[in-house]
């Protein structure tokens, strides 16, 4: 079962976050996913197992910037997508991101977009297998001032 994620699964979604974004603490992890869930161009999508276990989420959002390969605004854009391993290769991440898109476009996006690190070959494949075409690759730079 997926459910558009309210306030009410912060935990849940806050848990299944940390495993996708694990170099960041669990309360910051905690505030900007409350933030999240309270954004209108914002939301989150859960998947629940049969036995009520949260397994899985996708975040997305509007991006109103440039989204690098895109020729609109906003952009619906895929910020993050996980499944827990026991609910992998069951079609799971395919219905979040279905449902993520579907959501950008009851928003008025006519484009939807996401990124993955350059070593990230799984989530390259996971990219191409459900219809995402490369539009670039990108180094990105800082330095102290």
């Amino acid at each position: 079962m997926i459910v558009h994620a309210t306030e009410n699964q912060l935990e849940d979604v806050a848990a299944l976050a940390l495993k996708l974004f694990s170099q960041t603490g669990g309360d910051t992890i905690h505030k900007e996913m409350r933030a999240i869930l309270s954004d209108g161009n914002a939301a989150i999508f859960l998947h629940y197992t049969e036995e009520g276990v949260p397994a899985g989420f996708a975040q997305c959002q509007l991006r109103f910037d440039y989204v690098e390969g895109t020729r609109s605004s906003p952009v619906g854009y895929l910020e993050g997508i996980f499944v827990e391993e026991p609910s992998r290769k069951q079609g799971v991440a395919k219905e979040l991101l279905r449902r993520a898109e579907a959501w950008a476009k009851e928003k008025g996006c006519s484009e939807f977009a996401s990124d993955c690190e350059l070593g990230n070959t799984e989530s390259l494949s996971f990219h191409q297998s459900v219809g995402f075409r490369e539009a670039n690759r990108i180094i990105c730079f800082t330095k102290q001032l």
